[in-house]
């Protein structure tokens, strides 16, 4: 049943409010109209135009190739579509990474051809001076911490992150960083349960998990990966809802046969 026309529309302030009645926050990427639509329709609270559809949708091994008319294009396709999710865009990599004014002028540029809700940047206290001049600019930020995938090259590996207790009490240092900063929310990626849970129950805004158990505010999933659209990626925090990949594997291959026998299209098919 779609919750499109009976459910208000879902504003960091909402996502605030379910933090505080402990109702926990579905996350969903999208890329595209078709597939928002779907995602709204289906009561998602957030999606997420996340820099992922460097991989998902455009083949690339990592998310850093991905442009910022890229990120806009894919952005506003999806915006077109939401009448009831928050809209969060990834800003890409390079683009407020160590200049804070290329940061503010990215972060504009995405907020206004967009009309997106907010954007979302990877990283602590050394992107804390971007950070604070795009809030200053009244644009919401979620952040990103643990395995952050725009810094893969400095970890060398996609393995759990914050596991020792150096790395794991800066992750912590970052997240309340974060949050003094005026972030409106954070996601957590690839740590290790308990750390997921303390940040979340330490941070007074709400905590969105991908790998990061269940003790946090909600959960993320890439919805190419959730749906078994790609069978390239099986993490263990990856829960597949659809094998999609056999489903339209078995439509396409079953069109073709049609096509070829002449069966497709018949009387019934024609004008």
């Amino acid at each position: 049943m779609s919750v499109e026309s009976n459910v208000r529309a879902v504003t960091t302030y909402r996502l605030s409010e379910m933090k505080q009645r402990h109702e926990k926050i579905a996350m969903l990427t999208a890329y595209d109209y078709s597939m928002a639509r779907i995602v709204d329709e289906a009561g998602v609270d957030v999606i997420l135009v996340g820099d992922s559809a460097a991989n998902v949708m455009a083949g690339y091994e990592t998310t850093l190739p991905i442009s910022l008319d890229m990120m806009i294009y894919h952005a506003r396709s999806v915006v077109r579509a939401v009448r009831r999710a928050l809209v969060v865009v990834d800003m890409p990599f390079g683009t407020y990474q160590g200049n804070s004014k290329v940061a503010l002028e990215s972060a504009i540029r995405i907020m206004k051809e967009t009309e997106a809700d907010a954007v979302k940047i990877e990283g602590g206290v050394e992107i804390c001076e971007s950070l604070q001049r795009i809030l200053s600019a009244g644009i919401p930020v979620m952040g990103h911490l643990g395995l952050t995938p725009q810094s893969i090259h400095k970890f060398g590996t996609y393995s759990v992150r914050a596991k020792e207790e150096h790395e794991a009490e800066k992750l912590i240092r970052d997240a309340h960083m974060l949050e003094e900063a005026g972030c409106f929310g954070l996601v957590l990626e690839k740590i290790p349960a308990t750390l997921g849970a303390r940040v979340a129950s330490e941070l007074k805004i709400p905590v969105i998990g991908i790998g990061a158990g269940n003790g946090v505010d909600g959960q993320v999933l890439v919805i190419h990966d959730m749906l078994g659209i790609n069978h390239g990626f099986s993490p263990r925090f990856l829960r597949r809802y659809a094998d999609l990949h056999e489903v339209m594997t078995g439509a396409i291959t079953s069109y073709v046969g049609d096509v070829k026998s002449g069966d497709f299209p018949n009387e019934s098919e024609q004008y």
